[in-house]
């Protein structure tokens, strides 16, 4: 080959990675708008509309705990996508997980109330919160794979992280959509407000579909397929080969996913509650600009691991989760927004996103390619049962026990000291080969 065909494929490869990228990110950001805009009317209106038989407490507490079960079909969605993305292949589940959730996500956005058609109406929204779980637990291996196995060697952290912008960036249409009806008097939002950003997520799913349908299956599982090696069995073969992988992978996940639904959906009940006083606009305002200086962290996080290694940055992370846990709500029982501002930026932009960035494709390293989207995924949502579907419950129960918030701040540190102690047993796989047919690292 020579120079200028060098230059020319070299400039392909790169258009390439950017498309799926782009492509990974726009993807997940529905995805996610359409699971954070739940956590958000979990916490707003859900308690009084489909649980209003209740005390406040308990009500929340159910509310929460239909919250919570998106976080157990998460795995479930994990094992069933990773199968097939295993065997079939990566874009086609992205296709498919995208459009479960969007259509869940109408739905709950168009289903009546508890006032309306009694105890049915919580046992749909318990349903439908359950194919969400399935949808986004399938959906974040597929669009990490996608862009892992497509990203030159020595720059997979940086285009791992872009599926992981994805968060952030559906937190921020999410909060972003409700911040807009923020104004409506607290009658008109309960009885219809609240149903518009559930309702507009068709719109977000059908651009989605489009972008989708025009990027290319991955080069790495691509090459599988060539050859035929696929795993009949995924999942059987993962807890086999790479069963300590896995839970290692699941342990260090729960501090970043159960602080993560601490930070942007209970603290949104705990600071708007009568005795801490903010406003619900003041919280989702603060939750705007920690999520948009995340959105830039979390991508600058990911280049920095290609070049000092995933495995450091993350337990720095830990580290700092755990302690800035009390400095948050610290300043949200100070009453100082100001502070609470500060602190939640530093938790979520800083040390949350400092483990978050890189450990996309720290996951994908972990696992061969035949087997990447099933390990990778069960490590990733297997962690989310113990942490996302937990967090708020407890943080709820803790200080309906205790009364006072450094409880929860407690319970943030316990979890990151779990958390520190499995990512250390894990090997830094900044330079492995993502194309090996063998397994790949294990623990230390």
């Amino acid at each position: 080959m020579s120079q200028a065909q060098r230059t020319d494929e070299t400039a392909r490869q790169t258009s390439d990675i950017k498309k799926v990228a782009a492509a990974s990110l726009i993807g997940t950001t529905i995805e996610w708008y359409d699971f954070f805009i739940y956590g958000t009317a979990a916490a707003l209106v859900f308690p009084a509309l489909f649980f209003p038989s209740q005390d406040p407490v308990t009500g929340t507490l159910l509310s929460f705990a239909t919250f919570g079960v998106g976080f157990f079909a998460r795995p479930v969605g994990g094992a069933v996508f990773g199968h097939f993305g295993d065997r079939i292949g990566r874009k086609s589940m992205l296709i498919a997980t995208l459009t479960m959730m969007g259509l869940a996500t109408f739905a709950i956005g168009i289903l009546p109330t508890y006032a309306q058609i009694g105890v049915l109406a919580p046992v749909l929204l318990t349903v439908l919160r359950f194919i969400q779980g399935l949808g986004v637990g399938g959906e974040w291996g597929g669009a990490v794979l996608m862009a892992v196995e497509h990203a030159p060697p020595g720059r997979r952290g940086f285009y791992g992280s872009w599926p992981q912008m994805g968060v952030p960036a559906g937190l921020i249409l999410s909060n972003a959509a409700f911040l807009l009806l923020a104004a409506m008097p607290d009658e008109s939002f309960e009885a219809w407000g609240w149903r518009i950003p559930f309702v507009f997520s068709i719109v977000l799913v059908a651009v989605g579909l489009v972008i989708r349908l025009k990027i290319m299956e991955s080069p790495g599982f691509a090459k599988v397929k060539a050859e035929k090696t696929e795993a009949k069995v995924p999942i059987v073969e993962v807890f086999k080969h790479h069963a300590k992988q896995v839970l290692l992978a699941a342990g260090a996940f729960i501090i970043i996913n159960s602080y993560f639904y601490i930070l942007v959906s209970y603290i949104i009940s705990y600071a708007t509650a009568p005795d801490v006083g903010f406003s619900r606009g003041e919280v989702i305002a603060v939750l705007l600009f920690s999520s948009a200086v995340t959105f830039l962290s979390i991508p600058a996080w990911g280049a920095l691991s290609d070049r000092v290694g995933r495995r450091s940055l993350y337990l720095i992370g830990c580290l700092g989760m755990g302690v800035s846990a009390f400095l948050v709500f610290w300043s949200v029982d100070a009453g100082s927004l100001l502070g609470f501002a500060v602190t939640h930026t530093l938790a979520l932009a800083g040390f949350l996103a400092m483990g978050y960035g890189p450990m996309a494709a720290m996951y994908a390293e972990l696992f061969s390619t035949r087997l990447r989207y099933s390990g990778a995924s069960l490590g990733y949502q297997g962690g989310a049962i113990f942490g996302g579907a937990l967090g708020p419950i407890v943080s709820v129960a803790l200080f309906d026990a205790t009364g006072t918030s450094m409880s929860i701040a407690i319970y943030v540190c316990a979890m990151a000291i779990l958390s520190f102690v499995c990512m250390y047993a894990l090997t830094d796989t900044r330079s492995v080969d993502i194309d090996a047919d063998t397994p790949l690292v294990g623990s230390a």
